[in-house]
């Protein structure tokens, strides 16, 4: 957009460019006398504002060309300087509608409905502005400037025009930009993200986005069942997209090579046909917590010039950062949150987004953008091929400003919350995996076939917050048997939360394939590696000794009865509380050793 007549109600349509006559066909244009005191007032502010414009895009160039050669004193100051620059307007503005207020009463109360109308909301917003926390912007629609900033805003073309807030919210906005400068810190501004009203919401809508009739999808084996049924009994259905499914088993990038090479071969006349191949993965995984190789999947996927989509929900990016990774060809295409799990940390809401390229993400009507592939090949990118136009601007699960609002405030805490729940994790999985009659499938155990990518590929080698047990036994080892573990799983309230989900504050415990997995068929359960006594602890910040001694009480009053002596078989109070405090310091020394010295902070 021209930035000379940016500011013009007649910003596509006039002929001017200086800005003392672009102020006074403003003024003609609302029907002003430009002779008169108000006039002139008006058309020298305006002046004065069409100029500012020009030194605020002249301030915006210089930050962006030197910011990266600037020390840290300089930083502080400019963006200091500027901050308050923002205040100055936002008293400008103020001082304009002190008068504003008056000429409104003048004209609206003199209507018996007058209180129909409620308060006009451009008088009091400007202290919102600088609200400490992003404001809640409880509202359906929006005020409009005038008619050619209407339609550039339809056009996607003047983003202070939000349209419609299940499109655009300032409080969603917010948090969008945020899990953006979260999940991929200093190539944030490679990125962009879209928030959804629910996790699934935001794993449908990348899925429906990308997906074509015929097309087809490989999977990593094991994903959310929520997210198995959408792929395998929608998009595969023939009477909806027709889409193939095939799954993965393993974790390494060799094993996913091979599957997408059998693939492409297994499908060969679709690919000929035009239809595309897409990588859905899931890491860590639910729900034993077992972790891919995102980096080198996502080189391989690359390397055909394929796109690939990583659900890291369980992860976070604070211990799964994939969007990080310096070379573009170890970075996924596309990345998914689940907001309702750790990010909002609570359990009280649902929430999803999706973060992608840039040009992936939104792109002006009628524009099109040149940009590269991550293997360096060029490629074009249509404004209708992007995620906004194409499926953001038509659905209807966008993130409403309440929900925003309260994840928002959850990810303020997160990281610290991650910290804990890997301490108690580590803690909890190396306690049950000293009982004989336990099975323990966390990737956190060096006995893990998992252990070698959770190590490379997670942040200080910790793990997530989610692992399973079962008690099917062992070479010489009786399993529990089902009445019992049943029995058993009934008892474990209060100390645990039988409900779904994870990421809460509160430990919670569910059997898989009695839930979360349901959907799956026997023989996918048992690919799946989900057993009947399979238990999913998704670990909460509550003392993991806690956990244990309940669930030593418990089984005595139920498992003891069929497996005589199984209670006892638990490690003794002295090394439980020893594993605990060995853990908790080794996992904070690590984080505290991994944190920038006082030198880097203070360069």
């Amino acid at each position: 957009m021209n930035k000379t007549t940016q500011l013009s109600p007649l910003r596509n349509t006039t002929k001017l460019e200086d800005s003392a006559s672009l102020a006074t066909e403003q003024a003609k244009h609302f029907g002003i006398d430009t002779d008169s005191d108000f006039g002139q007032a008006l058309v020298s502010l305006a002046t004065t504002l069409y100029t500012a414009n020009h030194h605020t895009h002249d301030l915006w160039a210089i930050t962006l060309d030197g910011l990266n050669d600037l020390d840290r004193n300089d930083r502080i100051a400019w963006f200091n300087a500027k901050r308050f620059l923002s205040f100055q307007l936002a008293k400008i503005l103020d001082n304009l509608q002190n008068p504003m207020r008056a000429t409104y009463k003048s004209i609206a109360t003199k209507n018996g409905h007058f209180a129909a109308k409620g308060a006009y909301p451009i008088f009091d917003n400007v202290a919102a502005i600088f609200s400490a926390a992003p404001v809640i912007t409880r509202t359906a629609t929006y005020l409009f400037a005038c008619t050619e900033w209407v339609e550039d805003a339809f056009n996607g073309r003047e983003p202070l025009h939000e349209i419609y807030s299940r499109l655009l919210n300032p409080t969603s906005i917010a948090l969008a930009n945020h899990i953006v400068d979260i999940e991929a810190g200093d190539m944030a501004d490679q990125y962009l993200a879209w928030n959804f009203n629910s996790g699934m919401a935001a794993i449908d809508g990348l899925l429906s986005h990308l997906l074509g009739r015929e097309d087809i999808v490989l999977a990593s084996r094991n994903i959310y069942g929520g997210s198995y049924q959408l792929l395998q009994d929608w998009y595969r259905k023939s009477s909806n997209l027709d889409v193939a499914i095939e799954w993965v088993d393993g974790y390494d990038a060799a094993n996913f090579a091979k599957a997408m090479d059998a693939t492409a071969e297994k499908y060969a006349d679709r690919i000929k046909a035009g239809r595309k191949i897409y990588i859905y993965l899931e890491s860590p995984c639910n729900p034993h917590g077992f972790v891919l190789d995102v980096a080198g999947i996502s080189r391989a996927a690359h390397e055909r010039d394929w796109n690939i989509m990583v659900d890291t929900t369980v992860g976070t990016p604070f211990l799964h950062p994939v969007l990080k990774r310096t070379d573009p060809m170890e970075r996924p295409d596309f990345v998914i949150h689940s907001y309702t799990k750790e990010l909002a940390g609570s359990g009280s809401t649902t929430a999803g987004v999706i973060i992608g390229r840039n040009e992936d993400m939104f792109i002006p009507k009628g524009d099109s953008v040149t940009c590269k592939t991550p293997s360096g090949k060029q490629r074009e990118v249509s404004w209708s091929n992007t995620l906004f136009w194409n499926v953001y601007y038509i659905k209807g699960a966008f993130l409403d400003a309440d929900k925003a609002f309260e994840v928002l405030n959850g990810m303020k805490t997160f990281e610290l919350r991650v910290l804990q729940k890997a301490i108690n994790t580590l803690s909890l999985a190396r306690i049950f995996s000293l009982h004989p009659d336990i099975n323990v499938s966390c990737p956190a155990l060096p006995e893990s076939p998992n252990y070698p990518l959770m190590q490379s590929q997670m942040r200080l080698g910790l793990p997530a917050s989610l692992f399973t047990i079962d008690m099917e036994g062992k070479a010489d080892r009786q399993p529990i048997d089902q009445s019992s573990f049943k029995q058993f799983f009934d008892m474990l309230e209060p100390a645990i939360g039988m409900q779904v989900s994870l990421g809460q504050t509160n430990t919670v415990a569910l059997c898989p394939a009695m839930t979360t997995h349901s959907e799956l068929s026997s023989a996918a359960l048992a690919d799946a590696g989900i057993k009947p006594t399979t238990l999913r602890i998704a670990v909460g910040l509550e003392d993991p000794r806690a956990f244990i001694a309940h669930m030593q009480r418990a089984a005595e009053m139920t498992i003891d009865a069929a497996h005589p002596g199984f209670s006892d078989l638990f490690p003794s109070a002295d090394k439980i509380d020893d594993i605990y405090r060995k853990t908790y310091l080794d996992v904070q020394q690590r984080f505290v050793e991994h944190l920038p010295n006082y030198a880097t902070l203070i360069q």
